[in-house]
């Protein structure tokens, strides 16, 4: 298998400490990563598929593959729906603009999913229509997450939620993150999957946890954790002081957290000294 990417790195949306984990691993099973590269042609031959790349690993312009998969985005199935008809309105980009209960500008018609705005994530979506069908109940909600966990099921998982680093640092904050290895982890052991990575993002003046990222086996399974201290506000303490189940793999974010104070109990971390 050969994986060819046209931007200088696997997955731009996540960080790039979780994004190696993954790609080191996806390195030692593939045939070959392209990054930077592009693809030019494609030719359906009798002896399969020629495709003609153009980047700066690139040892040999054409390759023939048995199959090619594309994936190039997707954008929101708006078009043909009479929409013109009626008062919705959409944007730019053609996502069907909504209010906080979910509603369109014609006040009986609701939008949610792919189709209402980013992220375009199922488990999103499934909470947009949960908002939608109280409204139409006659319930007073909206529609207001603190966070929404993304996950990628590779193998290793890669998940997060909250903010990345990269965005708290496009918002000029200056977070304070811990990094939790599972090289440290009894059950990553056992599991022969000690090559992941818990992490936390926190704000260093009021010690809530903003942001949180995992890559390992399972990772999308343990994201959850991430979400409720986001929507409930919670700071490292309050997650490190949080009784976790030995040996699990969610030990490693009670660990992460402990790191923050300097008290992770299966990892030390030597503290720099000041100039």
């Amino acid at each position: 298998v050969t994986v060819v990417e046209m931007t200088p790195g696997l997955l731009p949306g996540a960080d790039r400490d979780l994004v190696r984990v993954l790609q080191k691993r996806m390195a030692s099973r593939m045939d070959s990563i392209l990054l930077q590269t592009t693809v030019k042609l494609l030719k359906v031959q009798k002896n399969g598929i020629k495709a003609t790349l153009e980047g700066p690993d690139v040892d040999q312009n054409a390759r023939i593959f048995d199959k090619v998969l594309l994936a190039v985005g997707r954008r929101p199935n708006s078009v043909g729906l009479g929409l013109a008809n009626t008062k919705i309105e959409v944007d730019g980009r053609g996502f069907i603009k909504v209010d906080a209960q979910r509603r369109t500008a014609e006040k009986n018609i609701f939008a949610i999913g792919d189709v209402a705005g980013e992220p375009m994530l199922a488990h999103k979506a499934s909470h947009e229509g949960r908002v939608a069908a109280e409204v139409i109940a006659g319930r007073q909600v909206v529609y207001e997450p603190a966070a929404i966990p993304a996950v990628v099921f590779t193998d290793p998982e890669i998940a997060w939620v909250g903010l990345t680093e990269k965005e708290a640092a496009d918002r000029s904050i200056a977070p304070k993150v811990v990094r939790f290895p599972w090289a440290a982890s009894g059950r990553a052991a056992t599991l022969d999957r000690d090559d992941g990575l818990t992490k936390l993002v926190i704000d260093p003046q009021s010690e809530r946890i903003i942001g949180m990222g995992i890559v390992g086996s399972g990772a999308g399974e343990m994201i959850s954790e991430g979400v409720l201290a986001i929507e409930m506000g919670a700071n490292v303490t309050d997650v490190g002081l949080t009784i976790h189940p030995h040996p699990t793999l969610t030990e490693t974010i009670m660990e992460a957290a402990d790191l923050f104070h300097g008290t992770a109990t299966h990892f030390y971390q030597s503290k720099r000294r000041s100039r």
